[in-house]
């Protein structure tokens, strides 16, 4: 392994409408990330709060960014020396609706924020409903040890131009805090996306589930060419790989895809 090396901790786990009981299983979670020499740890989305089906406590539990979740979160990466991404309900304008909003902490706080752009209105869904969505903007980027990331969320996934952004921005490492709900063929889709924008993008792909029974589970880290590096199943727990950037210089190498094509993202 490279200089370059890096290691890399998706953590499963079920939030609740427990705020402390959440903070909790963070904690316990990002401590057995650091113990197998993590520098990035990622959660699910909506880590700070959730309930299923979605009713108006979401507002009444949204934060906003300088508030304890993300005070919590700081104080826990500078204690393990390492970087928390995170889901968390962020408070909106209309006191009404909240943000899905991921943020990326390090020991001086926050890196990086990322407010989900499509919104799960689908399957019976319509997290419109309680959710406001986060406007088009240039990505929001954070480096750790020359590595560079970028976040997503859940069912953006479905729309490889949100990935192809992120690629236009440099990014070594697309990181997917998520809730895909379970359904038929939805872990066949949740397995096949994220390895589908890993190969069109040449980068890594990180993400963190909700697991059984609201969630697939299947938590994972997928290298560039498509190839699981770690999972977790269907439990709660941590699966930890270290990447190498050097893996992506050489993929590229073989398939310039990102180079060749012929179209660029535009907003809508």
């Amino acid at each position: 392994m490279s200089h370059e090396t890096l290691g890399i901790a998706v953590a499963q786990f079920a939030p609740s409408a427990s705020r402390e009981g959440n903070l909790a299983v963070i904690s316990d979670l990002a401590r057995v990330a650091a113990d197998r020499g993590a520098d990035v740890v990622v959660f699910p989305e909506y880590s700070s709060y959730f309930v299923d089906p979605f009713d108006p406590s979401l507002a009444e539990n949204a934060e906003d960014l300088d508030g304890s979740f993300v005070r919590t979160l700081t104080a826990l990466a500078a204690e393990l020396d390492l970087v928390v991404v995170a889901g968390l309900l962020e408070k909106a304008d209309d006191g009404r609706r909240v943000r899905n909003t991921v943020v990326a902490v390090g020991a001086g706080g926050i890196r990086s924020v990322y407010r989900k752009l499509h919104l799960y209105d689908a399957f019976g869904q319509r997290e419109s409903d309680w959710v406001e969505p986060g406007e088009i903007a240039p990505p929001q980027l954070f480096e750790v040890r020359g590595m560079r990331f970028g976040l997503m969320t859940c069912y953006d996934l479905r729309f490889p131009e949100v990935s192809r952004t992120l690629a236009d921005a440099r990014v070594d490492v697309a990181l997917v805090p998520a809730e895909w709900v379970r359904g038929p063929l939805k872990e066949h889709h949740w397995t096949t996306l994220l390895s589908a924008r890993a190969i069109e993008n040449t980068f890594f792909v990180a993400a963190a589930d909700h697991p059984p029974p609201l969630g697939v589970g299947h938590s994972m880290i997928v290298d560039p060419q498509g190839v699981t590096l770690a999972q977790v199943g269907t439990a709660t727990g941590v699966a930890m790989a270290h990447i190498d950037r050097a893996v992506i210089a050489r993929v590229r190498r073989v398939n310039p895809a990102l180079e060749l094509r012929r179209y660029r993202v535009t907003p809508r």
